[in-house]
């Protein structure tokens, strides 16, 4: 057991002897030209600053669109109904179908069987709020008690509205906080009222902020879901309905939540089905399954990460062609170095070693430079533009073995060159 110990010892002896020296003589030359190795170092400083900052770009990008989908709740369905604003058209898809109605939600409920929770949704925009809203007018959404758990609200402050308060159509309501602060800015808002239209509701509760998508995501429309006041759902349709137009639906949306033992694909097609029916095939609605637009977006997160490496790679390869060219014509600057350290005992793997040492070093202290140059480029462009950034440990890494690769490989051609100089005619060159 020692033995092997006193081998392993000695091996690592040795190749610390061998490596050691080559470093610091590559160092040494580095430094001897350092406006050469600068500009050397500045493709792979560009290349790996390319990669880290376009791969964080995506990663926030891609986190915050993954979020508002989880958001969703992965175990929903929705359903949204397609409505016009125009009269003509509005005439001609009612000719054909009812739109979305309390009896499309009834038939739902009888014929799907893995529903944990469900509640239909009536939404509208009042024209007038007291008091008066400071930014824009929050949306109003009639739901029934079952709406907080199906989309995970988390409140801040009070409760949201009981059952028994949805039967009586109690004129009360639960502010989002981009609505509450809106409304009443940064004081209380529990017990006050709020008057949407002609119609007062008492605040009993506020919802924590929630993430809201900059763009539509299949079928849904892009909305503030900070800027929402929710109201049971009989409110909506008894105190508020005066006010709604004609040209929506009897409900617009649904909202079903699946047990875990349920299929979400199946259960989608059976809710398709029964709408397909009854709407007679209008395409008046969009069924949004969270789980499957999940797994999509991952899909896309995958080949997403591949085109940006693989453009960004494109940088690197010019980092790497500048190593092998400057590599290159470090060799007709020192061939009597080469031929005298041949002359007195150098192997060619000695100087194989010298310069990939070198072309490594660069590539290293390039790759270094760049992670830093790349994650100050990602922040400033958060800035800037307000995107959100994320520089992950993966694109680090992926960048840094990247930069590491590319100067192995260009530099180990102007290392071979090198060593099979003839060493007689290295000592004579000038």
């Amino acid at each position: 057991m020692s033995s092997v110990a006193g081998v392993i010892a000695e091996r690592v002896g040795n190749t610390y002897q061998r490596w050691i020296p080559d470093l610091l003589l590559g160092l040494q030359n580095l430094l001897l030209h350092r406006l050469r190795s600068l500009l050397t170092m500045l493709g792979m400083i560009f290349g790996v600053a390319a990669v880290v900052s376009m791969l964080s770009i995506g990663a926030g990008a891609r986190q915050r669109v993954m979020a508002v989908i989880e958001q969703m709740g992965v175990r929903n369905l929705i359903v949204e109904a397609k409505e016009s604003m125009d009269w003509q058209a509005h005439q001609k898809v009612r000719r054909i179908s009812p739109g979305l109605t309390f009896q499309d939600y009834r038939v739902i409920l009888d014929n799907v069987s893995d529903l944990e929770a469900s509640t239909p949704r009536k939404r509208f925009v009042p024209t007038k709020t007291t008091p008066k809203a400071q930014q824009d007018v929050p949306t109003v959404y009639g739901v029934n008690a079952s709406y907080v758990t199906i989309a995970g609200l988390r409140l801040t402050d009070g409760r949201f509205f009981a059952q028994e308060e949805e039967d009586r159509a109690s004129p009360i309501c639960v502010l989002g906080m981009g609505a509450k602060v809106s409304l009443f800015g940064s004081g209380n808002a529990i017990g006050e009222y709020v008057k949407l239209d002609e119609q007062w509701l008492r605040v009993i509760g506020v919802i924590g902020p929630q993430l809201s998508s900059q763009a539509d995501i299949a079928g849904l429309p892009s909305q503030d879901l900070n800027s929402i006041i929710y109201i049971p759902l009989n409110s909506a349709l008894f105190r508020l309905e005066n006010t709604y137009s004609q040209l929506r639906d009897e409900i617009d949306g649904l909202y079903l939540n699946l047990r875990e033992s349920g299929e979400i694909g199946r259960t989608s097609e059976v809710v398709r089905a029964i709408l397909n029916s009854s709407h007679h095939n209008a395409d008046d609605f969009t069924i949004v399954v969270p789980a499957e637009l999940l797994a999509e977006q991952r899909r896309t997160e995958r080949l997403f990460n591949a085109v940006m490496v693989a453009i960004a790679s494109i940088s690197l390869l010019v980092g790497g062609i500048g190593i092998m060219n400057i590599m290159l014509a470090s060799i007709l600057e020192r061939t009597r170095e080469i031929g005298i350290r041949r002359a007195v005992g150098a192997r060619q793997s000695d100087i194989v070693r010298q310069f990939v040492v070198e072309a490594v070093m660069i590539s290293f202290v390039g790759g270094t430079f760049g992670i830093v140059f790349g994650f100050m480029m990602s922040r400033l462009i958060a800035w800037l533009a307000g995107w959100s950034t994320i520089v992950t440990v993966a694109s680090i890494l992926l960048a840094f073995v990247v930069s590491i690769s590319v100067g192995l490989i260009f530099g180990i051609y102007p290392a071979v060159k090198a060593a099979r100089l003839d060493p007689v005619e290295a000592i004579r060159y000038e």
